[in-house]
């Protein structure tokens, strides 16, 4: 089989109007889906990385929330923030930028995150419920990897890919 180029932008751009075109429907319900991205520290790339998906959800009509703390900020402190995201009904996921300061125990903070809100799929129970095909969270890397494999049309089901 020859090689195949996909068009990762044009299928981003696809998935961004039915994205948009779902939540306008929550927002004419009055629902309007909430992200809260919090930011511990200053890494450039993350920096770049979060700034994107904040931009991201405002194009597509989400709420979202940029929490930037330096990073001298208390593992207690951030968990103490993820505790009142969970309990915020305006916030449906979250997304702890990784990764975290040295003196943050990244697993402790992932773990806090309430299951239903763990946009990344990270945490054990997330996690569980990929490995057993439960319905959560995907993890949206591989989902968009996913996402790009089917667009080809080409059936994977039993065969190998390399993915560059």
């Amino acid at each position: 089989m020859t090689a195949q180029l996909i068009d990762g932008n044009a299928l981003a751009k696809q998935i961004r109007a039915e994205v948009a075109r779902r939540v306008a429907v929550l927002v004419a319900q009055g629902r309007r889906p909430g992200l809260a991205v919090i930011l511990v520290g200053d890494n450039p790339a993350s920096q770049v990385y979060v700034k994107h998906k904040v931009a991201d959800c405002e194009s597509v009509g989400m709420h979202s929330v940029l929490d930037r703390h330096p990073a001298t900020l208390s593992e207690a402190e951030l968990l103490a923030r993820i505790r009142a995201l969970n309990a915020d009904p305006a916030i449906h996921g979250i997304l702890v930028q990784l990764p975290l300061p040295a003196h943050i125990d990244a697993n402790q903070v992932i773990e806090t995150i309430s299951p239903a809100k763990d946009v990344d799929g990270f945490s054990i129970t997330s996690a569980g419920e990929l490995m057993t095909g439960l319905p959560g969270l995907r993890p949206a890397t591989p989902w968009g990897c996913m996402k790009l494999i089917e667009s080809t049309g080409v059936p994977i089901r039993g065969k190998h890919a390399v993915v560059v």
